[in-house]
């Protein structure tokens, strides 16, 4: 483990499921390297849990806020998390 991994919990909200947003989100973090999941949750809000070095996940952040052409992120929360190195690579989860 390197001494700048960590962990975070992404709450993202707005127009999130139904537009290939957790795919987005899956691309993303494959690009940067990052292990984890995304989920919808039943509000209609979707979670992220990710690990990884605490500047890529500060960029996968940055393109998170952004979405994909057909989302419409309007708050994106995150809860930094201790690193647990509980994720073997990144999914999709239902």
């Amino acid at each position: 483990m390197q001494m700048n991994s960590v962990g975070a919990r992404m709450l993202v909200r707005g127009m999130v499921q139904g537009v290939g947003f957790r795919y987005f989100v899956l691309r993303t973090a494959n690009a940067f390297g990052l292990k984890g999941f995304v989920r919808n949750l039943p509000d209609g809000s979707v979670e992220i849990g990710v690990e990884g070095d605490r500047g890529l996940i500060e960029s996968f952040l940055q393109e998170i806020k952004t979405g994909n052409s057909f989302a419409d992120v309007r708050d994106v929360q995150i809860e930094w998390l201790p690193f647990e190195g509980k994720y073997r690579s990144f999914e999709i989860t239902y």
